[in-house]
């Protein structure tokens, strides 16, 4: 059974449009080979603190990412040290913020679109900075790291969805045609990585409000889906809410390394191996 993860963060996708317009994803829900829950998000429902809870397992009042103004390194240890402390291979396909809070900041466009590095908590790292950079070209992106330098675990954030969101808004043909669109892209990619044998968890940081907005408490502002396409979890549509601080350590026990000490304690609903580290 693989240890391999890939993790894709579809910036700004709520979970009731997901569910509604992920069409091949809940056909492997339907036929028990995706298991998937709702995740409630972390405050402020903003993008860089939230990069941070999912990377680091920790909240904004811990790790002081409180704002997308926040420039500067992380101080938490992230799923990229941890893989690379237990002598695993990472990489990512993302947007700039990621690299710098875990690699450099601030973003030097010139030296640190490209990034390949193994003394660097994210070894092999393609970044992006404009919001209307296309999904599909980071997509590939992702795959040319997955090819080239077979990661352990690789981290893909594309940004489509949230751009429309907030440019149209939510209940917009603009938004649930970007998600149709990421669909598509995960349709052609996850047989792929699942021939290659990795388990594949798709998610999101954040919703979007009807009106284009994100930061604040409500529900379509928070909530998000969680599809986890693993061997070591029991398929299914699961009703109980999984806070978005378990995220982190939910991928370390797929990794099958140990959390960091600040990462909360939890067990995924429909984990088949018990074992719990603490």
């Amino acid at each position: 059974m693989s240890n391999k993860v890939i993790v894709v963060v579809v910036d700004g996708m709520r979970y009731d449009k997901a569910y509604d317009a992920l069409g091949y994803l809940q056909h492997l829900v339907e036929i028990k080979q995706a298991a998937l829950y709702k995740v409630k998000s972390e405050l402020p429902s903003l993008s860089r603190p939230l990069y941070e809870v999912l990377l680091t397992g920790t909240p904004a009042s811990t790790n002081g990412i409180t704002t997308n103004q926040t420039v500067r390194l992380s101080k938490q240890k992230s799923l990229f040290h941890l893989t690379k402390e237990h002598g695993l291979r990472n990489a990512a396909a993302a947007y700039y913020w990621v690299s710098e809070l875990y690699n450099r900041a601030p973003f030097d466009f010139v030296e640190d679109r490209f990034q390949m590095d193994e003394t660097k908590p994210i070894q092999y790292g393609i970044f992006y900075w404009e919001d209307d950079y296309p999904d599909s070209h980071l997509m590939v992106d992702a795959e040319y790291l997955r090819r080239k330098y077979l990661p352990d675990f690789l981290y893909i954030h594309p940004m489509g969805v949230d751009l429309k969101g907030e440019q149209f808004g939510a209940e917009s043909k603009e938004y649930r045609e970007q998600i149709l669109k990421v669909g598509s892209l995960l349709a052609q990619t996850v047989p792929i990585w699942r021939q290659e044998g990795y388990q594949i968890l798709i998610t999101s940081d954040h919703g979007m409000s009807e009106t284009g907005n994100h930061g604040g408490t409500t529900s379509c502002e928070r909530d998000v889906p969680l599809f986890v396409i693993s061997e070591k979890i029991e398929a299914g549509v699961y009703d109980e809410v999984i806070p978005q601080l378990a995220f982190a350590p939910i991928v370390c026990q797929l990794l099958g390394i140990e959390p960091s000490e600040e990462m909360i304690s939890y067990q995924i609903p429909g984990l088949k191996n018990k074992k719990v580290f603490n």
